[in-house]
């Protein structure tokens, strides 16, 4: 297995920046806790867990996947984008204007996510970005169709990634995580009790008007 690409991979965070960043995500879970979306139609429960912080949130349930402004459990608003969240997409997402939410997947013992496309948004212009936390991921990225050959990556806690481009709907997914690799997590054992991965993403959804 070989680390991310350069081409893919714009920085990574050191040991203080993670520690720091983490607790910012810890308050955003605190706010509006992790549940459990399901999919679509047949109302399986995803194996990842969730939330959302920003103006916007990610949500999946029978009726669709959609954004919207309340969490679905609480019916309160998601918190804030972390201040240093917003100053990486200020750096490196080449965009010039904020993203209104940031997706807040956390990864335990035995869950992955299937190859998919981030396609609900209406600008696809605005790049994805993403950051690791905790345990690392064995990462899969393909093309812009289903059927187009993929290769697997090694995404390390710190890790941010970028989407964008002719790469901004490749389809990727995670197919595993190597459970006990970061001892980041372990600093919230109330929150984490089995360690496990965090992985951010921010995103534009509507068109500056």
């Amino acid at each position: 297995m070989i680390p991310l690409p350069t081409s893919l991979l714009y920085r990574t965070l050191d040991q203080s920046q993670t520690a720091a960043l983490l607790a910012d995500i810890v308050a955003v879970i605190r706010a509006a806790p992790l549940y459990r979306p399901v999919m679509p139609r047949s109302g399986k429960p995803f194996s990842v867990l969730m939330t959302n912080c920003g103006p916007l949130g990610w949500v999946s349930d029978r009726e669709g996947y959609r954004y919207q402004a309340q969490h679905p459990v609480t019916g309160g608003p998601w918190p804030p984008i972390p201040p240093m969240l917003l100053a990486l997409w200020d750096e490196l997402a080449d965009y010039p204007h904020e993203p209104q939410a940031c997706l807040v997947n956390y990864y335990g013992q035995s869950t992955r996510m299937g190859l998919h496309q981030d396609r609900d948004e209406e600008d696809f212009s605005a790049p994805v970005l993403s950051v690791s936390l905790g345990d690392t991921a064995r990462f899969r990225l393909g093309g812009t169709d289903r059927k187009d050959p993929t290769q697997s990556f090694l995404l390390r806690s710190g890790d941010v990634m970028l989407l964008a481009g002719d790469r901004r709907l490749a389809y990727h997914g995670v197919d595993r995580v190597l459970t006990g690799s970061s001892r980041l997590l372990e600093a919230h054992p109330d929150l984490f009790p089995d360690g496990g991965r965090i992985n951010l993403t921010m995103r534009r959804v509507t068109k500056p008007r």
